[in-house]
């Protein structure tokens, strides 16, 4: 049956790549169904590379990823922030830190998000290791903050993620930590095409706009006085 007859009255196909704070998306969802319950939703998962290109040739119709880099006929909005945490598994000698050196994280073995399948979230991780002259020990690159956490629980390494993804996480064992000084930021962006959209899209970005921070995360922890130095990276 076609959307249609299923009692839909426009489309709204929606790509995304780096993963979406957990939370937000079934709020965005939610407050789609209640203001425009005829627009059918479609959800597609894609790296970031093939999202680009579907907008490009109409296959989707906006997109989410954590990437500006989105080349000519793009335009990319940031409408969220998170502050990026390490996941450290429980009685971790780290967790003497109350917020942790990027120095000492790096003594220890991470496990990051593979590349070809977050590339936008794998890119604004690497940019805050290379503030520091200290080649990371890479233990595994995982296609989800899922089994990040999973890695982390079971003492395997330590893991760079979002605070809503370690608050949200089920495995046990877990504590989150902010990095010493101004935690560095992961954003999102939404993602369309240039040019003129339609109207069903322009009230869909208004509602990503409105969706805030999940009950509970501060995007933006307080420095402590002995961190002020520390601001400027």
């Amino acid at each position: 049956m076609n959307a249609a007859t299923n009692g839909f009255h426009g489309q709204l196909r929606i790509a995304l790549s780096d993963g979406i704070t957990p939370s937000r998306l079934p709020s965005l969802l939610a407050l789609c169904r209640q203001e425009e319950p005829e627009v059918e939703i479609r959800l597609f998962e894609v790296p970031l590379s093939q999202q680009i290109k579907g907008l490009h040739d109409d296959l989707y119709d906006v997109g989410f990823a954590q990437s500006d880099e989105v080349g000519e006929g793009i335009t990319a909005e940031a409408v969220w922030s998170d502050a990026l945490m390490v996941a450290v598994p429980a009685r971790h000698p780290l967790l003497k830190h109350k917020r942790i050196p990027l120095e000492e994280v790096l003594r220890y073995p991470l496990v990051l998000c593979d590349p070809h399948v977050c590339e936008g979230h794998a890119r604004q991780v690497e940019r805050v290791l290379r503030r520091i002259d200290m080649e990371p020990l890479i233990a595994e690159r995982v296609a989800s903050c899922d089994l990040m956490m999973a890695l982390v629980s079971a003492g395997f390494a330590l893991g760079l993620a979002g605070a809503p993804h370690i608050a949200g996480s089920r495995e046990p064992g877990i504590v989150a930590r902010p990095l010493a000084g101004r935690s560095p930021m992961l954003t999102t962006y939404v993602l369309h095409r240039e040019g003129g959209s339609s109207d069903v899209l322009s009230r869909f970005i208004e509602r990503v706009q409105a969706i805030e921070s999940p009950d509970g995360i501060r995007a933006t922890p307080p420095l402590e006085p002995d961190s002020q130095e520390e601001v400027e990276s």
